[in-house]
């Protein structure tokens, strides 16, 4: 098959899932393009894949203004051929029924507004990035880090996705798209 994987990322997290999820591909004898989203899109033809994997991360409640207007200019072809949504974020790390409670909601905000609406969709959790985080930013993280009782140290990034489950789903998707 010949996949599309497209995102948009803030601190770095959701772009190193992505390379994950087309390594997984390519060795399955996919073909792959991996195209981090920007305004420079619009000429894109989505009917030139047979699938997609669209991904892009949560801050504030929303995603990325990037990935909304590329699901805005695409999401009804990518809708129209199997594709699989990845939600980035550090809620998705938790057990707080009101933080995946909230995290449901913001997908499902971003597939009305938008108009994309993939077959499968995933939660995967992100990254502390306290490497890429301005001094605001980090003091920000670290307060919510003690909110959650999470202990990070401000000098290191903490990572919280889980490579063996993310690898079971892109893989599993990738056999039902092609069955």
């Amino acid at each position: 098959m010949n996949i599309l994987i497209a995102y948009a990322t803030t601190e770095g997290q959701t772009r190193k899932i992505c390379r994950f999820c087309a390594d997984l591909l390519i060795e399955a004898g996919h073909s792959v393009e991996l195209l981090q989203v920007s305004g420079r899109t619009r000429d894109l033809d989505p009917a030139r894949y047979d699938a997609s994997l669209l991904a892009a991360s949560i801050h504030l409640g929303r995603f990325q203004k990037d990935m909304m207007k590329f699901a805005t200019q695409h999401g009804a072809a990518l809708s129209a051929h199997p594709s699989l949504f990845l939600s980035v974020s550090l809620a998705a790390a938790g057990d707080d029924a009101q933080d995946w409670a909230d995290l449901e909601r913001i997908v499902a905000a971003f597939c009305d507004d938008t108009g994309y609406r993939p077959a499968e969709m995933e939660q995967v959790a992100g990254a502390f990035r306290f490497t890429e985080y301005d001094f605001f930013r980090a003091w920000a993280m670290r307060y919510i880090a003690a909110v959650k009782g999470e202990t990070v140290d401000p000098h290191c990034d903490t990572e919280y996705t889980d490579w063996d489950g993310l690898r079971r789903v892109v893989t599993a998707w990738a056999k039902a798209v092609t069955a």
